[in-house]
């Protein structure tokens, strides 16, 4: 029987659920926990660095003491940090504005009389429900092109794709994210760009006061940089650290920052969608940052606290052939743009297949006079029945078989002499009996 669930509990997508469901992670956690160790680590040695240089001046009370690493150093370090870290889980635990699936593809309103490979499935259990692989729609007088997901058996909105790796369509799809464990969409984009920014601005900070503190103590070998290298040693690892760090946040900073200004996601510009045609979004500059930092965030389109039944149309929305492989291993299924390419001749049926109950199909092609009713199922497929073979009625002197050939009683290869033989009537039913010559 079906039992009530929390929509977390019987999500089809990839993702984590924490705290009941008030959480979202993507499905590896181990990059998530590995940027906050590159973030912290640092962090935490640079402040115990300086703490150890407040408390060495306070016991030797020596004016000559390395003061460039003091109070206010140590506190904006640990407010950037406190502020990094922060951005990172507001991006990588928040609903990024996941599409909720459709359990059975769209309505016959919206079906065309056009077969697309890829629909062959929808296609054979509704034969009247031919859907077109993409369809224009309206934006702002702009016409945009938007393509049918086989998995979440919908025309994805403006702007959204669908992530193979959390297996969800999210709006306004920008990347999936490995150092944050989640994609960046509409509804964590904002956060995103604070963390890197953020980000960015420590490794300057850290940078910086890393290089003052190895000068002021030159100060002490006679303004030698390399014996004071040799004696701040973890300062010199920490500029290695943040210079190769820098170039790669600092990039994809400079990079988000271009990509605001001009209104695109980072999909669109490694698809180049706007090299060759206007951008429909683009707004102006002051615009499009406004709609970046100071609007308004969608809500979630998903609830996954809310209570459904276990195989109710919300519990199972995941699309039919979902469960089904029929691609062999070196096919590939590009989830994102929805594409398969080269369909296996070898299909495999998995387990979800094997579990259907087809004892319906065999009855209905079983009894006589109700093969009309077999495709009012939904998993009935057209069987093609092997024609029967060739039965021969027998008589005391001859047999005669169902095509008219008289065969002699006494023949060797085709006697009519069985253990079991095959009769037919007057109504031409086959009968069978046995021992009759």
């Amino acid at each position: 029987m079906p039992r009530l669930r929390r929509l977390y509990q019987v999500w089809k997508g990839n993702n984590r659920f924490w705290c009941g469901g008030r959480l979202i992670f993507g499905p590896d956690g181990a990059s998530l926990s590995l940027s906050m160790l590159l973030i912290a680590g640092p962090s935490i040695a640079f402040c115990s660095q300086v703490l150890a240089k407040i408390l060495n001046h306070e016991m030797t009370d020596d004016d000559n003491q390395n003061r460039i690493l003091g109070s206010p150093v140590l506190i904006v370090t640990a407010l950037l940090t406190v502020a990094d870290l922060a951005f990172l889980l507001l991006t990588s635990s928040r609903d990024p504005g996941i599409v909720p699936r459709n359990a059975r593809p769209p309505d016959s309103d919206e079906a065309f009389d056009v077969t697309t490979p890829s629909m062959e499935w929808v296609s054979a259990a509704t034969p009247h429900l031919q859907l077109p692989r993409t369809k224009d729609v309206n934006v702002d007088g702009f016409t945009v092109r938007v393509k049918f997901c086989d998995t979440c058996l919908l025309y994805r909105p403006p702007r959204a794709s669908h992530c193979s790796i959390c297996n969800n369509c999210v709006q306004k799809f920008d990347h999936h994210c490995p150092w944050v464990d989640q994609c960046i969409g509409v509804r964590n984009y904002r956060f995103f760009f604070l963390f890197i920014s953020s980000s960015t601005f420590l490794c300057i900070y850290v940078f910086t006061f890393s290089w003052l503190n190895i000068l002021i103590e030159g100060k002490r070998y006679h303004n030698s940089v390399w014996k004071s290298m040799r004696s701040e040693v973890l300062s010199l690892v920490l500029i290695v650290y943040t210079f190769v760090a820098i170039w790669f946040v600092g990039g994809l900073t400079a990079f988000h920052v271009y990509l605001i200004s001009t209104n695109q996601t980072t999909y669109e510009n490694f698809r180049y969608c706007y090299d060759k045609k206007e951008n429909p979004y683009n707004k102006g500059l002051l615009k499009n940052f406004k709609d970046v930092f100071f609007s308004k965030i969608p809500p979630s389109s998903n609830d996954f606290r809310s209570w459904v039944l276990e195989d109710s149309p919300e519990a199972s929305s995941i699309s039919w052939n979902s469960g089904i492989n029929i691609v062999g291993s070196k096919e590939k299924i590009d989830l994102e743009m929805g594409n398969m390419t080269e369909l296996s001749s070898n299909m495999q049926i998995t387990n979800t297949m094997q579990d259907l109950d087809c004892t319906a199909i065999d009855d209905n092609v079983q009894e006589k006079g109700r093969h009309e009713d077999v495709a009012s199922y939904p998993f009935a497929f057209p069987v093609v029945q092997e024609p029967t073979e060739q039965a021969s009625t027998c008589n005391n002197q001859t047999c005669i078989r169902a095509d008219g050939m008289i065969m002699d009683e006494m023949s060797d290869e085709e006697s009519c002499l069985n253990d079991i033989s095959t009769h037919v009537d007057d109504d031409g039913h086959l009968l069978e009996t046995q021992g009759v010559t």
